[in-house]
């Protein structure tokens, strides 16, 4: 099972990475879809220290530059890579409890947290693509076939 997390977190730091190229590529982009960049790195460090137990869970919505995003991408990368290696299935239905950003005690297993950082990324790349498309601007194309056909995932 942790193959198929494995594979979707592949393409999570595919997609992240070439959103972040196409925020690059634009002269003066947009901030809201730099400031949701960030918020896709933030959510991701949030939900990765949620599971490794820190004690104080980092910004969900940081005001990151462009190359501080970048950053943010390699360490979500190595992190989720390094947590799934030694992942096994009790693992992923260990429940984990949190205080949500509303102040509200939740527990969620870490394959619902999983699946929810990857949707969640997809959406507000979604956004972002939307954002540069309106200003004139070529976003990239992050859909999953276009990662898993141009061979860019396990």
């Amino acid at each position: 099972m942790t193959d198929n997390y494995k594979r979707l977190f592949d393409y999570e730091a595919w997609a992240n990475r070439e959103t972040l190229a196409s925020l690059r590529a634009a002269a003066n982009p947009p901030e809201r879809p730099r400031k949701l960049l960030g918020h896709i790195v933030g959510a991701g460090q949030l939900w990765i220290s949620r599971i490794e137990g820190a004690a104080k869970p980092p910004a969900v919505w940081p005001d990151l530059s462009l190359e501080e995003c970048a950053r943010g991408i390699e360490e979500l990368r190595g992190r989720w890579s390094a947590f799934l290696e030694r992942a096994d299935p009790a693992e992923l239905s260990r429940a984990v409890a949190y205080t949500n950003s509303k102040g509200e005690r939740w527990e969620s297993s870490v394959a619902d947290i999983l699946t929810h950082v990857v949707l969640h990324g997809t959406y507000h790349r979604g956004q972002i693509a939307a954002r540069l498309r309106d200003a004139g601007w070529e976003p990239a194309y992050t859909d999953f076939i276009e990662a898993a056909r141009r061979g860019k995932i396990g």
